[in-house]
């Protein structure tokens, strides 16, 4: 409704939503189990690049190993992070148990870590993601998931890390 003698531009009313929401996702898998098999990781990626495209948001990278998970996505605004979390580990966790892929697999943990980027950091973050098998040939994933807490500036309880 407009208020009389009230006057909206035509700028104002083409005015549109505009965001950069990147974020890079980490998850383990259930008491970090290494219970993702190389042979069929690039399965389960593809699986979950489905699920972001059906949350309306884009994938930049997914990567991981044995043990846990790196997604880089830039979510859509409607799509709160916790949401997006949540959708991405049910349908996962069903999907992977629906087809026996990964047969050892109990579930994803609790928790995760989500970490807001620029788009300048972007390629520098797609090469990280893409480079996960390498990079965990020098370091535990602990010590990684700690490293991106303490840049983020956060402060953690030990007991509560993955």
């Amino acid at each position: 409704m407009v208020a009389v003698g009230c006057r909206i531009s035509k700028a104002s009313a083409l005015m549109s939503t505009y965001t950069q929401l990147l974020y890079h996702i980490i998850f383990a898998t259930k008491d970090r189990e290494k219970v993702l098999d190389e042979s069929r990781r690039e399965e389960l990626f593809r699986y979950t690049w489905g699920i972001v495209k059906n949350l309306n948001s884009v994938l930049y990278r997914i990567g991981g190993v044995e043990d846990h998970l790196h997604i880089l996505v830039d979510l859509h605004p409607t799509v709160a992070v916790a949401d997006f979390v949540k959708t991405v580990k049910v349908a996962s966790s069903k999907w992977i148990k629906e087809e026996g892929i990964f047969p050892r697999f109990a579930a994803w943990q609790d928790g995760y870590g989500a970490f807001t980027h620029s788009l300048a950091e972007k390629p520098a973050l797609v090469e990280y993601v893409r480079n996960q098998p390498e990079h965990h040939r020098v370091k535990l994933f602990l010590e990684e998931y700690r490293e991106f807490i303490e840049k983020a500036g956060l402060k953690f309880d030990e007991r509560y890390l993955p």
